[in-house]
């Protein structure tokens, strides 16, 4: 009898085993994207442990799903998060095809800044780095400037210990070198360069492209050593209304707001809004000297797309900006500004800017550019005025043909520059018209084998007729390897107080002995990118660069001939830049990711047979950026950060006790960011963990912060500063002496909310 009921019992049993799975589930299908078929992309559903991945053929199954209600994931490097909510049945197979696209962030990107034209990256002969909004969150910062840090090769300089200002270095050039673009136009430049990378709105950035080499054979003057170019979303990638705001431990808040607006079936608005405020006293350096600048600031910024027949361009954006900062002394308040009784430096800056795209009604690719800012700044550095206005407009007529295997863009442009400010170097406003010719024929030599040629013809009625020719060859081995070659020419007019602002504050005299020449340069870069996919989905990338810049005419602050003076000229010999740049990115199926980056450089001067190394130009440079994906909890833990060497620091002379290079230094940060309610996030986080100021191992930052009039200074008839009891290191008043950041350890918290 108990044998029989055994039986039974195991019968029952198994037939109920057999309904329960028979109830289970099962989804299959293809993942793809516009090209071809992906493999080894992660599929899984969200909040539970069954996942797979896609075979070579971009086959998919999921098998073994109770029936309910799920949210079907899949991820994959160089693609978008695909998401979809789906609904599964007893027993129920069902075929879902995944459509992947691609990634802002990734390998597959497109990008315009290269060559103008909308081309796959893998596609470009020229190499063009792509950061997206992915990459800035990060490590949430308040401006563009600030979040170039992590970028391999591309280092946010700080020029003043007082008012924090900065521009942006590539590859060991400096800022003035450096190109700004918005969306593809030249309005950030001259006065911009240096307060003008403050205010975009980090929610309407689609991606940031970066090109390291001279690009002045399509952008013309000031591409010599690379070019950023921030691109803006259009509103087919917009959220209806999205909001980041964050603050940190040291009081700074910032807040940017976004969304989009349809009016009627054709015409739509993406509007963004910036604000950022910190107004706390911080001296932790104990120099009596703020360790960051006060700040309040708002940016505005608007785009208006049309939709015209054949899908031709219209758009018109506009951008306000207005910011008030200031550094000093403690007990400085606005009526000390302008005096010589507290030392501040006070900055007002308004400016806008308008540009616009609009593809002419007819057959050909006829594609008009144009656009205009106007920006105002009303500043005191102590006791000197600097009052100055720019206006700068520019406008540009392409036509993009192709013709058997040439790729060609030819193109006219015209750039108005106006400036004018209160001090002796400009006795008239400096304005002046440029026209320019270019044109650029990309030849198809064989199915692996690309040529670019350009060329590009500028007249500058100050300097006369200007040439810069430029080619690029692209060597498509095979699906995972592309080698380029690029060489080209650059070159500058240099605006000097717009771009140098040591020319401005703290008491050395500013002297320039001759009329500058145009600077002129001559560029080589090897670029090389590998990528791996590994059987088990593991996918890597490396990127790798040569690069070699060499300037005639170049134009450096000379700190050292006379260390009360900063000494302006055309160097009588040559500048060099030369190394090796290379960035490694491996992402793990277990939702490991990492970057790495790092770059050798030798950037020196060399006259009269003499080789000086550049100065603030750090030897070797490191970054990283580390992240895992805890799915089951939502969270997400990022690993930022920076690794500088030793760099060439501006001292005033024997006598100053500062050191002449500065150490090897590092400013990490971690980030938490929790997803776990729909539309959104939540982030904290520590900055700096490390702590580091650059006032370690120094007995002072600011030379003479206790004297910053030089009231108490004795010169000599020569004017020299002659060494007393009160001064026995004979030294001025010097807020140049800065390489990074003086804020320490600090934390954030943030939230995210996004609404499609």
């Amino acid at each position: 009898m108990r044998e029989k009921m055994f039986w039974v019992i195991a019968v029952l049993f198994h037939f109920s085993m057999y309904s329960l799975v028979a109830q289970d589930g099962e989804i299959y299908g293809i993942i793809s994207d516009d090209f071809s078929m992906i493999a080894f992309a992660n599929v899984y559903l969200e909040g539970t442990t069954l996942g797979t991945s896609s075979d070579e053929n971009g086959a998919y199954v999921l098998k073994n799903i109770p029936k309910g209600k799920y949210q079907l994931r899949a991820t994959v490097l160089g693609y978008r998060n695909f998401s979809k909510t789906i609904t599964i049945g007893k027993s129920e197979r069902r075929k879902i095809s995944i459509f992947m696209e691609t990634s802002s962030e990734q390998l597959e990107e497109t990008v315009v800044t290269g060559t103008l034209k909308a081309v796959r990256r893998s596609e470009s002969p020229v190499p063009v780095e792509v950061y997206s909004p992915t990459f800035l969150k990060k490590n949430p910062t308040a401006s563009i400037f600030e979040a170039l840090q992590n970028v391999n090769g591309v280092r946010p300089q700080i020029n003043c210990n007082v008012c924090n200002t900065g521009d942006i270095h590539i590859n060991g050039l400096e800022g003035p070198y450096t190109l700004v673009l918005i969306d593809g136009m030249p309005i950030v430049s001259g006065l911009g360069t240096v307060y003008g990378l403050s205010g975009i709105p980090n929610s309407l950035i689609e991606q940031i492209e970066i090109v390291k080499g001279p690009a002045s054979s399509l952008y013309g003057s000031e591409a010599v050593g690379g070019l950023i170019n921030i691109i803006t979303k259009n509103t087919l990638e917009a959220p209806d209304f999205s909001v980041d705001s964050f603050l940190t431990g040291w009081g700074e808040y910032n807040l940017d707001i976004g969304g989009k607006i349809n009016f009627g079936s054709k015409t739509d608005l993406l509007l963004g809004v910036n604000y950022f405020n910190y107004d706390e006293l911080v001296d932790n350096n104990g120099d009596n000297f703020t360790d960051l600048t006060l700040q309040d600031r708002i940016s505005v910024f608007q785009k208006w797309n049309f939709q015209r027949k054949e899908n031709r361009i219209l758009s018109l954006a506009g951008r306000f900006f207005y910011e008030e900062r200031w550094g000093g002394e403690l007990q400085w308040t606005p009526e000390f500004r302008g005096g010589d009784e507290i030392y501040g430096e006070s900055i007002y800056t308004k400016r806008w800017e308008v540009l616009g795209k609009y593809q002419l009604p007819m057959k050909e690719k006829l594609l008009v550019s144009f656009s205009y800012n106007d920006h105002a700044q009303n500043s005191v550095y102590g006791d000197i005025p600097y009052i100055a206005d720019q206006r700068i407009g520019f406008t540009q007529l392409t036509w993009d043909k192709k013709a058997g295997n040439h790729d060609l863009l030819i193109g006219s442009a015209l750039r108005y520059n106006f400036y004018d400010d209160n001090t002796t170097a400009t006795v008239k406003a400096d304005e002046v018209t440029i026209p320019s010719l270019f044109v650029q024929d990309e030849i198809s030599l064989a199915k692996k084998h690309s040529l670019l040629l350009g060329l590009r013809y500028d007249y500058d009625s100050r300097h006369g007729s200007i040439y810069t020719p430029r080619a690029a060859y692209r060597w498509k081995m095979n699906n995972n390897d592309i080698l380029r070659l690029n060489a080209g020419t650059g070159f500058r007019v240099v605006n000097l107080f717009t771009e140098e602002h040591a020319a401005l504050t703290g008491a050395r005299d500013v002297i320039v002995t001759e009329e500058l020449s145009p600077e002129r340069s001559f560029n080589v870069n090897v670029n090389y990118l590998k990528k791996i996919y590994a059987d088990n989905g593991t996918f890597a990338s490396i990127d790798a660069s040569l690069f070699y810049t060499n300037f005639s005419n170049a134009i450096l602050p000379d700190y050292d001939t006379n260390p009360n003076q900063i000494i302006y000229d055309n160097l009588n010999g040559k500048s060099i830049s030369q190394g090796v740049s290379a960035n490694i990115d491996v992402v793990f199926p277990s939702g490991f990711r990492f970057l790495l980056g790092g770059t050798f450089q030798d950037v020196k001067q060399i006259e009269n047979g003499v080789s000086t190394r550049q100065i603030l130009t750090e030897s070797y440079t490191g970054t990283w950026n580390a992240g895992y994906d805890f799915k089951n909890l939502k969270l997400t833990v990022d690993y930022t950060g920076n690794l500088y060497g030793p760099m060439r620091l501006p001292t005033l002379g024997e006598n100053d006790p500062r050191s002449d290079f500065s150490p090897v230094w590092s400013i990490q940060n971690i980030q938490f960011t929790y997803k776990g309610l729909a539309d959104f996030e939540f982030y904290a986080g520590i900055k700096n963990l490390l702590n580091w100021t650059p006032n370690r191992g120094n007995p002072f930052i600011i030379a003479r912060a206790n004297d910053p009039f030089d009231k108490n200074v004795v010169f000599d008839t020569r004017g020299a500063v002659i060494a007393t009891p009160e001064n026995p290191n004979a030294l001025t008043f010097d807020p140049s002496y800065v390489y990074g950041p003086n804020q320490g350890i600090r934390s954030f918290f943030g939230l995210r909310y996004r609404l499609n």
